[in-house]
């Protein structure tokens, strides 16, 4: 499995940004699909954005043109812009990996390593 980090989480007013990076431990990273999770308490975790080894992405349909998520191999970092942000947002976001290839673009139940978390509060 794949260890990660979060950081970049914090507070922001509506219509802001933020840039949330996601560093990961091993050697193979480029090999993995990564993806941002959210879950607000009460509600289950959501699939926000990912990104297939190959570059191709998926975003929630509420986030579209809203958030962008790249990534950096050689860095081994996956990143999530968030712009125009809104109340709704407000959530713990997650970063996580999955090693079964571009199925996991769409399908939460493939992604096995979790990091740890990181607040984002848009306030209105």
């Amino acid at each position: 499995q794949v260890q990660l980090v979060e950081s970049g989480g914090g507070l922001v007013q509506a219509g802001g940004s933020l840039r949330l990076s996601c560093a990961a431990s091993g050697r193979t990273f480029s090999a993995y699909t990564m993806g941002w999770f959210r879950q607000v308490p009460g509600k289950e975790r959501e699939l926000v954005t990912a990104i297939s080894s190959g570059g191709s992405t998926y975003y929630l349909d509420s986030v579209k043109g809203r958030f962008t998520i790249s990534r950096d191999n050689a860095k081994s970092t996956v990143y999530l812009q968030m712009n125009s942000l809104k109340p709704e947002d407000t959530a713990v976001y997650y970063c996580a990996a999955s090693g079964l290839g571009s199925r996991a673009l769409t399908i939460a139940a493939m992604y096995r390593s979790w990091g740890q978390g990181t607040q984002v509060t848009v306030s209105s």
